[in-house]
């Protein structure tokens, strides 16, 4: 049986999970639906049509489902999906997806998400994600398994940030993190500054392979030759590896922006030259 605060709202059509803990003032939305085992603490807010996973937990002030803030948004039935086990903390805001989009908005399983946060519309974050206090993260934004963003991260649009990727605090995020990369930089200048090597020994990878992973990285990023170029010669030397191929696989992929490099304020396009860095909606 769900335990309900008598001063929550709790819609009638909304559906609530077995052993679902609901706190004071709490409001849950009439299309929502709460997975077993799921916490609100006080004051939380599930609204529109989001489906919390099982062990989800709430915290006070989270607006989770609100419509989100695109100005062609008519308030379609859009959805939010958020995993098992995902941790929602004080005053984070989760929006839905929008039909210019993908309709949904999706958060992985056992993520953490930290006080002030925000996941905007069309957003896909994979399993095991962590936000710090008071990342944005733009529409339509990806994020990968593992990846860390620290604390005040902001994000662009449509950029893709690879598995086990990090950045560091206050960085401004306008290109593409590749997987296992670490980006640093403040107000929109990030730039790659090595790769995530406490992630890969805490995650158990091979020694062989992450070697292989640091001559890949060095093969990628050197002067010489063109970035398309570089990227040929790592296929063939690497290719095999594993944690190598995550590299190529994402740098292969379609994506409308730049990509991190080593450097000042460096990003570059798949054929590699430095090109203009343009706004989409």
């Amino acid at each position: 049986m769900p335990r309900i605060h008598q001063t929550a709202s709790i819609d009638p059509s909304a559906r609530i999970g077995s052993n679902v803990e609901i706190g004071p003032y709490c409001f849950v939305g009439p299309k929502a639906e709460i997975g077993d085992h799921c916490v609100l603490h006080a004051r939380a807010v599930v609204a529109g049509c989001t489906t919390l996973g099982a062990g989800c937990e709430v915290f006070p002030g989270a607006s989770v489902g609100h419509g989100p803030q695109d100005t062609k948004y008519r308030g379609e039935d859009t959805r939010l999906i958020i995993g098992d086990g995902t941790i929602i903390h004080e005053l984070v805001s989760l929006s839905p997806g929008t039909p210019s989009g993908h309709s949904l908005t999706r958060v992985g399983s056992h993520c953490v998400l930290m006080p002030g946060s925000h996941v905007a519309h069309d957003c896909e974050l994979g399993d095991h994600v962590t936000l710090g206090m008071e990342v944005k993260l733009a529409g339509h934004v990806s994020v990968g398994d593992y990846a860390y963003l620290d604390n005040l991260t902001a994000v662009h649009q449509r950029v893709r940030i690879g598995a086990y990727a990090a950045t560091s605090e206050r960085s401004g995020i306008p290109a593409d993190i590749i997987p296992f990369g670490v980006a640093s930089g403040e107000d929109r200048a990030a730039s790659l500054t090595g790769l995530n090597l406490v992630e890969l020994e805490r995650h158990g990878f091979p020694e062989e392979q992450v070697h292989e992973l640091r001559q890949a990285y060095r093969l990628l990023f050197a002067q010489e030759g063109t970035l398309r170029e570089r990227l040929a010669d790592m296929v063939k030397m690497f290719g095999e590896n594993p944690l190598v191929r995550r590299v190529i696989d994402f740098i292969e992929s379609d994506t409308s922006r730049q990509f991190c490099v080593p450097g000042e304020a460096s990003a570059f396009n798949g054929n590699g030259q430095r090109r203009a860095d343009k706004d989409r909606d």
